[in-house]
Parts: C-alpha cells; sequence; structure tokens
C-alpha cells in the first residue's frame, strides 16, 4: 500500500478475507486497523487521481434525493453528491467497484463519476439517511404505470423469489423499456443473454435495433420479475413458456405475450406487443386495394366456406383476420377462436388458449366448436393433417372457417394443404379465398424525396413500359428526428387469389403451384411484387424496400 502501512502480503490476505465475508476491501482493510480512513481515502484519492471530499463540509439538504434507492446505496455503500445534465456525481470509498458502477449506470441511466469520501464518515451518512426497501419502491413507482395481476404466488419459494425481485433497479428498467417500446412504436423487445454480455433489443418497423446492454448480472432478477408480473412459474427454468401481461398506459390499455426460452447463457424472453385497436382500425388502414379489399369482404360474408390467411411470422396475419372477424361481429352471429395463445381481445368473441399439456389441442378445440352452434370459426394456424381436416369439414357443413398458413404465396397454400394429406375433393370444395401478405415500411411523409431510378432498374422490378410513362415519380428514404432511417410505420402487401371453377379444376386434377399461379394471374390476381410497385407508384414506400420484403 501507498501508505507505507500495509503490506503486500497483509493487502493479499486482507483481499481473502474480504472476499470469503463478501465485503469490499476497503471495509476490510478499515476493520482490521492496519490503515486509518483518513489515510485510505488520501492514499486512493493520489493514487487513482480522483477528487477527494470531506462529508462532514457536504450540506445535505441540497444532496439530490430519489435518484438511486437506499437499498442500492446501502449494498454498494456509496452516496449520491450531485446531478449535472446526464453525470452523476457519486461518493465511496472503493471508486474501483465497476460492479457498482454498471449498477449504478443501469439503475440511474446515467453516467457515474466517483470521488473518494473517507469510509467512517460514508458510513455515519448511509446510517442517518436509512429508509426502508418499502420506501424505497414507492418513491420510485410510477403514477400512470400499472401491471394487471389479479394472482398472487403461494408457495414459499416463490415467495422469496418475488421479494428477491422486487428490486427497484429492476423494476424501474423494465417499466422503462416498455414505454420506450411503445413510444418508438416496437412490435417485440428482446431480452438476450449471452456469455459476457446481456442485450436488449427492440422491433421496430420490422427491423431489429439493439437499445442497451445492461449488467450480465441482472438477468436472472428481471427474468424472474417479467415471470412474476405474466404469471408464469418462476422456478421453472428448463423448459419455455409462454404467458401475458396487461399494462395501463394512461387510460389505454395494452396487452403484452411473454415467451421465454431457456438458452446457453440462460433465459431468452421476448415480449411481444399487442393493441387491442389495431384490430378495430378498419379494413381501409391495412393497406388493401380497392379491387382486393372487394374480393375479400365478398368472401367473409358468405355463408360457409374457408378463408387462409398466409405469410411468414410477423407478417400481420392475426390483425388482418381479427379486422375481418371485428367486421363480422354482430349480435346474431355466434364467432369461437382458438389460439395459440390469443393475441388480441376482442368483446363478443369467444377465445379459446390451446393447452397441449391438457389436451386442449387445434383439433380438440375445433371438435367442440361444432357443438358449440358457430356462426364463425377461427384456427390460430393449420399445422397438422388433423387440424386442417376437422377445419375443412367444418366448412364443408355450413361453417365459415378463417385460418392462417405459413407459406410464400397464395398458391403455394394449395399444394401445402395437399402435402399435409388433404384430399384434393376437400381442398376444391371448401376453400373459398385466400390471401398472401407482407408488411413493408411506410415512408415518412416529412423527409421523402423524390428519386431517380434507371428505367431499367425499374423494368428489372417489374414495371412494364406503359407504366413508365412519366406521369408520376417514385420517392425515397432521407431520415429525420421524426422516423426511424426515413421510414415511420409499416403497410401491407397483398395477394388476394379467389378460388374460382378453373383453380379448382387444377386442384382436383393435382396441379402444381406454378400451375395454380399461372390461372390465377389469368384471373387477374396481383403477385406480391406487383402489389408493391403499386404501393411505390402511389409514392408510400420505396422501391428497395418492395424488392426487400417480395423477394421470393
Amino acid at each position: 500500500m501507498h501508505a507505507g502501512k500495509l503490506t503486500a502480503k497483509a493487502a493479499e490476505d486482507l483481499s481473502k478475507i474480504a472476499t470469503d465475508r463478501k465485503i469490499g476491501f476497503v471495509a476490510s482493510v478499515i476493520a482490521s486497523g492496519a490503515v486509518s480512513a483518513s489515510d485510505l481515502a488520501h492514499t486512493l484519492s493520489n493514487t487513482l487521481a480522483v477528487p477527494l471530499v470531506d462529508l462532514n463540509a457536504v450540506d445535505t439538504e441540497k444532496v439530490p434525493k430519489g435518484i438511486v434507492d437506499n437499498k442500492l446505496a446501502q449494498q454498494y455503500q456509496i452516496v449520491v453528491l450531485a446531478k449535472r445534465g446526464s453525470r452523476l456525481f457519486i461518493g465511496g470509498a472503493d471508486p474501483t467497484d465497476q460492479e457498482a458502477t454498471e449498477r449504478i449506470k443501469f439503475a440511474t441511466q446515467l453516467s457515474p463519476e466517483w470521488v473518494i469520501v473517507e469510509y467512517d464518515k460514508l458510513a455515519r451518512m448511509l446510517e442517518s439517511q436509512g429508509t426502508s426497501a418499502n420506501e424505497a419502491l414507492e418513491n420510485i413507482a410510477a403514477s400512470d404505470f400499472e401491471f394487471d395481476i389479479t394472482e398472487e404466488e403461494t408457495s414459499a419459494e416463490a415467495a422469496d423469489v418475488v421479494s428477491d425481485v422486487e428490486d427497484a433497479p429492476v423494476v424501474r428498467f423494465l417499466q422503462k423499456m416498455l414505454i420506450d417500446a411503445i413510444n418508438l412504436r416496437a412490435s417485440d423487445l428482446h431480452f438476450e443473454p449471452y456469455e459476457n454480455i446481456y442485450r436488449v433489443r427492440f422491433r421496430v418497423d420490422g427491423e431489429l435495433r439493439e437499445i442497451t446492454q445492461p449488467p450480465l448480472a441482472i438477468k436472472e432478477k428481471l427474468a424472474s420479475r417479467i415471470k412474476v408480473i405474466s404469471k408464469l412459474d418462476i422456478s421453472e427454468k428448463r423448459v419455455p413458456q409462454d404467458g401475458r401481461m396487461k399494462l395501463k398506459f394512461g387510460s389505454k390499455a395494452i396487452d403484452f405475450r411473454i415467451s421465454t426460452l431457456p438458452t446457453l447463457f440462460g433465459e431468452k424472453i421476448v415480449i411481444r406487443i399487442l393493441d387491442p385497436s389495431s384490430a378495430k382500425l378498419g379494413i381501409e388502414a391495412l393497406g388493401y386495394e380497392k379491387i382486393e379489399k372487394e374480393r375479400l369482404l365478398a368472401a367473409i360474408v358468405r355463408p360457409y366456406g374457408m378463408v387462409l390467411v398466409t405469410g411468414p411470422t410477423g407478417s400481420g396475419k392475426t390483425v388482418s383476420l381479427y379486422t375481418c372477424l371485428n367486421i363480422l361481429n354482430q349480435p346474431g352471429v355466434n364467432i369461437s377462436t382458438v389460439e395459440d395463445p390469443a393475441e388480441i381481445n376482442l368483446p363478443g368473441i369467444n377465445q379459446v388458449n390451446v393447452n397441449d399439456k391438457a389436451g386442449l389441442t387445434f383439433a380438440a378445440a375445433l371438435k367442440s366448436f361444432l357443438r358449440q352452434d358457430p356462426d364463425i370459426i377461427m384456427v390460430g394456424e393449420i399445422r397438422d393433417l388433423e387440424t386442417a381436416d376437422i377445419a375443412i369439414k367444418a366448412a364443408q357443413t355450413g361453417h365459415m372457417v378463417m385460418s392462417t398458413l405459413h407459406t410464400n404465396d397464395a398458391p403455394t397454400t394449395l399444394t401445402r394443404l395437399l402435402n399435409m394429406g388433404v384430399p384434393p375433393f376437400n381442398i376444391a370444395s371448401s376453400v373459398i379465398l385466400i390471401t398472401a401478405q407482407r408488411l413493408a415500411r411506410r415512408l415518412c411523409e416529412n423527409c421523402k424525396q423524390p428519386a431517380d431510378y434507371p428505367r431499367e432498374a425499374m423494368l428489372r422490378a417489374g414495371y412494364r413500359p406503359e407504366d413508365l410513362d412519366g406521369s408520376w415519380r417514385p420517392f425515397r428514404a432521407v431520415g429525420c428526428a421524426a422516423c426511424n432511417g426515413g421510414y415511420k410505420g409499416r403497410l401491407g402487401l397483398y395477394q388476394v387469389m379467389p378460388i374460382t371453377e378453373a383453380q379448382q379444376r387444377i386442384i382436383l386434377a393435382e396441379g402444381t403451384a406454378m400451375d395454380i399461379a399461372e390461372q390465377a394471374r389469368k384471373d387477374g390476381v396481383r403477385d406480391l411484387r406487383q402489389s408493391g410497385l403499386i404501393k411505390v407508384r402511389a409514392g408510400v414506400t420505396t422501391l428497395e424496400e418492395v424488392i426487400a420484403v417480395t423477394n421470393e
């Protein structure tokens, strides 16, 4: 030690004692009596070139309150001395404590700057400022932010974990992430643990962006906190779990779907934001062109048959289906849905969640629905032959059935059903319309500018020579403070394919997807690329975005 009162051997022994007793090295040195608190503070200040402050000269009335809660201050033995912009000046006896620095930065979202104080004076100040953990939690609680938790944990083990995760930094961090995600119009939040880092990413307008890297040590408490408020099994970390929670954001209630996944270095958690109002925007807001909208509306009002919506995960299939259900949701209509899980809560519709463990599968729920006198049935996803078979039979016996499939476009949906083992006759006699869809980023109206694409590039993208008559100009993304790289929000690209008599003949002959696609073109059905090119012409998205989204 530079003070000359502590040998290297003694310092090594004291460090070991500190580790064994789980106390700080500075506290261990002071307790040994080998060096006084004053000498140690001066030595650290000179060695580390960190300012030294006498706490007796600090006016406690002017010290900012409530920035760091008492529990955290007691744990890391620090006091807040001042705040200047994004900088937070903290007093502590051991400025080399990197864990304390990271935790305080994480808890306050400020940049901590250390000031050395004498250990004995620090201990007296912390003792005089002591408050209970409950008071600290109350001080940071957001008045307009409330979780909907109706069930209480009853086991002793669960109670222990709950008390452990009711940690102010964890609570405040989760609240901040959810509020930030809503304000950024994010669709998903990803909490991802790796070997040396913990990462949080948001999916905004279809693109993942990294938001922050909180301390790795927080991953267990954060996972437990999310599980508590979404009513999941806190002690189960070996298998995936699904849950949901509700957030009251001002006067608006927003649902969140929670999915946990055990990975090599902890549980990855994805929170999907489900806004119930999205299903009530109306079909015009989804971006259907006039002829596509007319075809869809004509199909869903028929008394029986099957309407399929296809596309990859996150392409807006559920919102499209619920928009249709909202149109059909009348007092004289009995609507039942089975999903895994139900994403949007719509009053007037009987919604059922799949529970494989209990035996409530898609097929089992569908069988029960047929005994419940339904008019319209919505199946979250057709995954296997049994579900497809029951759904098709329901469509053949006087029910309107709506469902989703994961396929690339409308024509391949029919061949997918054939590959599942559904007989061609059943497909031809039940499916009346298939919609394939994608989501493309919408241009920001504030900053978009006209673009000059080479004529050859426009032709390669799919435009016909007669389309390039000079009467319109495409736009390009620029970027401003109000958007995300020139884009703000998303819009749908749709391929709406009614099953005509010609299509039925191809299906019965077990034709290929290419045969069906060729017939669809003859029937005047636009493919996804053509739908996107119309949006480019309307100036609502870019040619690059359409090519990226529809590059089959």
